[in-house]
């Protein structure tokens, strides 16, 4: 075997494969909204997937979707992304945070509150008297 066959069929371990190349390792990376994107996913499916063109600190330009209904980010609004995105939409493997930085929350929603970055419910506090 010789030393390019070695070369062009190099195996990436674990540690280093990354689906999120943009983020370069990082949790999370701040961008700023271009625009907002509708978009259509592939062949079985049919539906109007909100996405943004963000522009992150790592100076790449990608496409997140926006999770949630209704507020959508403004343009120029700074913004949270992170991993994964629509299986089913080609090209949109980031997500923007919901609840961070200028992206509003989804008030509406009780449940799975942590996807839509919705506080949780204001407890009162109770005295108790003997």
């Amino acid at each position: 075997m010789t030393y390019n066959f070695y070369k062009k069929n190099l195996k990436i371990s674990k540690e280093n494969y990354c689906l999120a190349t943009a983020l370069k390792h990082n949790p999370q990376i701040r961008g700023r909204v271009i625009r907002v994107v509708i978009r259509t996913p592939k062949k079985p499916n049919s539906a109007l997937r909100k996405t943004g063109k963000v522009f992150l600190r790592t100076r790449k330009v990608v496409y997140a979707k926006i999770a949630g209904s209704g507020y959508l980010p403004s343009k120029f609004a700074v913004i949270l992304v992170r991993g994964s995105g629509f299986r089913d939409t080609p090209a949109i493997n980031y997500t923007i945070i919901r609840g961070a930085w200028e992206c509003l929350p989804v008030l509406s929603k009780t449940r799975r509150r942590s996807i839509y970055g919705r506080p949780g419910p204001a407890f009162l506090k109770v005295n108790f008297k003997k």
